[in-house]
């Protein structure tokens, strides 16, 4: 617990004083009138919004029931960062803690969500996980967190500050996911205007598509890192998104070099396939057995160009189509059904002019990320500054 002098009005509390796990459950979802389930999947890391769901309707075995305004906590690898407030009611994993304010005269319910995102909190959740293969934290070890707490005044102060922060990320994030869509189908349209022939992934190959090591999470210094699933989106890779790993003689004798194409194998239909060149220069990550690596033959296919095509709707299109698995949610793909991938093939020069004028929208859409970024620290700053640490 920090030693410092709070402020006049200010308490050091235990998060288990001001906070409530929700036990409320929901045996048959779809007859208490739930019509949505929300897993670990759904969430994204570092936003409060539920963008996806799955239907109730198709099956789930999830009863931990949510209502609007509450907070959903992934307890499970924590270090994902995965905090939503949603805005209908549903049911969820047993991986996510459902919280809410246990008296909004102490605490405030809209400042919860901000207390759990702060660095500290999550360190704290790491810091008391249990498990190798897929750290837990539990309801009693975050109970303990302490944080100092400031009066209701200076919370509503805090909580309209960073709604208009919020509002200011989400404006930026429709604007990048609209500047990526010109950019997909920009690339989809030269690609028709050129002269191209249909070939099957696998012919365009040096190296069948090789998946990545299972790892064990160190809680130590250990010199080796493993991607983790989030490091491929939408937009390609992401660096920095990683986590340190026991490593083995295989996962180092497979280390990414900068160039390396990655491809997501396992994730939701939305996000499955999903594809990024890794572009870091270091020689102590490698790519977990979630993703494939894809090495073309660059004198036919550059890499580039393929990393576009996949990302592009008639990549998705076909990736989406093969796409497997008996859960609702989550779904595969491996190197056969990947191999069988047909890809338009112009020639060199041509997949060289078509990269260089679909990257002139990607330099725009990276300026906007540049002030998303600004943005994003501008909020860590105000959640650290709140002092609502230890």
């Amino acid at each position: 617990m920090g030693s410092g002098r709070l402020k006049p009005g200010w308490t050091r509390v235990a998060f288990g004083d001001v906070v409530r796990l929700s036990r409320e459950r929901a045996p048959d979802p779809e007859a208490a009138g739930l019509t949505r389930y929300v897993g670990l999947e759904h969430i994204d890391p570092d936003d409060l919004t539920i963008r996806r769901w799955g239907n109730v309707a198709e099956g789930t075995t999830f009863t931990n029931v949510f209502r609007p305004g509450q907070v959903l906590f992934g307890k499970r690898r924590a270090y994902l960062r995965k905090v939503a407030v949603p805005d209908f009611s549903g049911v969820c994993s047993g991986d996510i803690y459902v919280l809410e304010s246990k008296d909004d005269r102490h605490l405030l319910p809209d400042l919860l969500p901000f207390i759990c995102q702060t660095d500290a909190f999550f360190e704290h959740a790491v810091g008391t996980s249990a498990g190798s293969l897929s750290p837990r934290t539990n309801w009693q070890s975050l109970a303990t967190y302490e944080f100092a707490l400031s009066t209701l005044a200076e919370q509503r102060r805090l909580v309209d500050v960073l709604f208009a922060v919020d509002g200011s990320t989400e404006a930026f994030r429709i604007l990048v996911e609209a500047l990526r869509r010109v950019e997909s189908s920009t690339f989809d349209a030269l690609v028709a205007r050129s002269r191209s022939r249909n070939v099957p992934l696998e012919s365009l190959l040096v190296e069948s598509p090789r998946n990545g090591c299972s790892a064990v999470a160190a809680s130590h210094p250990t010199g080796h890192w493993v991607l983790t699933l989030d490091a491929l989106t939408k937009s390609g890779y992401q660096p920095g998104r990683m986590k340190q790993v026991q490593p083995t003689a295989a996962m180092q004798a497979a280390a990414l070099k900068p160039g390396d194409l990655l491809i997501s194998r396992s994730n939701t239909r939305e996000l499955v396939g999903l594809a990024g060149t890794f572009d870091e220069g270091r020689r102590d990550v490698s790519w977990p057995d979630t993703m494939m690596r894809l090495r073309p033959d660059d004198s036919i296919l550059r890499t580039r160009f393929l990393e576009l095509f996949l990302r592009s709707m008639s990549g998705r299109r076909q990736i989406q189509s093969f796409a497997a698995g008996t859960s609702a949610s989550m779904k595969k793909i491996n190197g056969n059904s990947l191999r069988r991938l047909v890809v338009p093939v112009p020639e060199p020069e041509v997949q060289d002019a078509i990269t260089e004028r679909t990257d002139r929208l990607r330099c725009a859409r990276q300026s906007i990320l540049g002030r998303l970024s600004s943005v994003a620290r501008v909020r860590s700053i105000l959640l650290q500054s709140s002092a609502m640490c230890r």
